[in-house]
């Protein structure tokens, strides 16, 4: 998977090397879909509320697979970890939904076709 990262703020290595491991339970939950795939990941820090001198943190992740958009989530929290955990949670229920859906309509398919195949309904 090709990964492209972006951010507003100069990455340590520790906050590299979690969102590295983050990324890499996306492409195992992904499966074989991974070779031509790319995950967009952006991090930024923005202000926080008008009263409230705490930063907040935003990640937002995109993967894209062959061309087409397959999950898209974006949150905000108090610290960095989070909000790349926030993520991860987020894609991961949206990559699992999509090849939920995917193998609900081979198998769908596949029963018409054995039903037509033996004359059926």
């Amino acid at each position: 998977m090709d990964t492209r990262i972006k951010s507003d703020f100069t990455m340590t290595s520790e906050i590299a090397n979690y969102l590295d491991s983050r990324l890499s339970s996306l492409e195992k939950q992904m499966g074989s879909d991974t070779s031509g795939a790319r995950c967009e990941v952006e991090i930024s820090r923005a202000a926080g509320k008008k009263h409230s001198s705490d930063y907040m943190w935003t990640a937002e992740v995109r993967i894209i697979i062959l061309g087409k958009k397959a999950a898209y989530a974006k949150n905000s929290a108090a610290s960095v970890n989070a909000a790349i955990d926030d993520v991860k949670e987020e894609i991961e229920r949206q990559l699992r939904k999509s090849k939920g859906k995917s193998t609900k309509e081979s198998r769908r398919k596949g029963k018409r076709f054995k039903d037509a195949i033996r004359g059926g309904k």
